[in-house]
């Protein structure tokens, strides 16, 4: 199945036989270091950057509930960013994993995100649509 906005992650993992918890990685569109004219213009018309990791949190189920109370949620943080990068952590059958125990996979997929493997994870925008970055 094909995830085409935020709704549907949360309907997809609400489904999933084990509990879950989801990891999110919020990031912000930055120009690269020393970058070339092309870059500045492509970044000014808001294609091309970099994406770079601006807040990392885990959350069970329960604690979510659509796009529009995540990005509330994330504006009291005071970090801007972008996109959300997410991807769900699968708990004993029984429980969702705990925090802790997803202290190391969240720190994973931070690493792998700077090292730009974005791959394994969705990425959705403000509005909760899923973004296809290329």
């Amino acid at each position: 199945m094909a995830i085409a906005s935020y709704t549907e992650l949360l309907t997809e993992v609400h489904s999933q036989p084990a509990p879950q918890r989801l990891l999110f990685v919020f990031a912000r569109a930055e120009l690269p270091d020393n970058p070339d004219a092309q870059q500045r213009e492509r970044f000014e018309q808001g294609e091309g950057g970099v994406l770079t990791p601006a807040l990392c949190v885990d959350k069970t189920l329960d604690e979510l509930s659509d796009m529009e109370s995540l990005v509330v949620e994330s504006r009291l943080t005071g970090v801007a960013w972008d996109i959300v990068f997410v991807a769900a952590l699968a708990g004993d059958g029984t429980n969702p994993p705990t925090s802790e125990e997803a202290e190391r996979p969240l720190q994973r997929m931070v690493e792998a995100l700077q090292m730009g493997s974005i791959d394994n994870f969705l990425a959705f925008g403000r509005r909760g649509d899923a973004v296809d970055i290329q």
